[in-house]
């Protein structure tokens, strides 16, 4: 997998259906120039044969989904790329590890997509898988118990279930050793949890602490600005601290 911690997997090699350009992402320059990138990838995968790679480039994929919000195309490649190395899980690391990883992006689709019982049976998947590897960094995406727990929090608030999210989060804090960009995304999770239960001290003290692990990723993610802007609605004076994080990530 590739980059923040997140990364990807996807189709059996001469699957090669997938239209040119389906997934350019609409919206800021940066976004369509992430499609040509995954296009690249998607070719270079498809031509090496490789299912892990394959996978890969699946898992990578879904973020052009989110951005379009189809949900829909984003659970049929996660599920294509998974059914393809479902039957070699014991064959090394890095296909469970791949495995997983698929499930545990499938869960948060369908989370988004107000699929519990999917969201939850996905999150399964990615348990079973991560029994059998160490937490580390597989084709460039983490994965493990602690990112399958990570993903728990995450499937939780996008499910619109604040209170479970936060107490999921009381008792624990995401290792050191994972890819920043992962561990940042937990506590914005948790700020939005914290956020829809009007605990709007903790959900500062989220967004804080997400900044202080990875700040070029807080700054840029939509979902920051969002909370930021509610934060700033919620007080018609905000304290100089929230002030000063909202311009920070050009929030209004």
């Amino acid at each position: 997998m590739l980059s923040n911690g997140h990364a990807g997997f996807g189709r059996r090699s001469g699957e090669t259906d997938w239209p040119q350009g389906q997934h350019r992402a609409p919206g800021p320059p940066h976004l369509d120039l992430s499609g040509r990138i995954i296009d690249l990838m998607r070719v270079s995968a498809l031509a090496a044969a490789d299912p892990l790679l394959v996978a890969a480039v699946a898992y990578v994929r879904t973020e052009t989904f989110f951005a379009t919000g189809d949900l829909a195309s984003a659970s049929r490649l996660l599920m294509a790329a998974a059914d393809d190395l479902s039957a070699d899980l014991s064959a090394s690391a890095s296909s469970a590890a791949a495995f997983g990883a698929l499930h545990m992006r499938a869960a948060v689709v369908a989370g988004r997509a107000g699929k519990p019982d999917a969201a939850w049976d996905h999150l399964g998947e990615a348990h079973r898988a991560a029994r059998q590897v160490p937490e580390g960094v597989y084709f460039g995406t983490a994965f493990g118990p602690a990112s399958v727990r990570i993903h728990e929090l995450a499937v939780a608030v996008e499910l619109g279930d604040s209170p479970a999210a936060v107490e999921r989060a009381a008792s624990w804090h995401p290792p050191s050793h994972l890819p920043a960009e992962r561990r940042s995304h937990y506590y914005i999770d948790l700020a939005r949890a914290q956020l829809r239960l009007g605990h709007h001290q903790d959900a500062y003290l989220g967004l804080e602490a997400a900044r202080r692990v990875a700040p070029q990723h807080v700054r840029e993610h939509p979902q920051v600005r969002q909370t930021l802007s509610a934060l700033l609605r919620t007080h018609g004076s905000p304290d100089d601290r929230l002030s000063e994080l909202a311009a920070w990530a050009r929030a209004r």
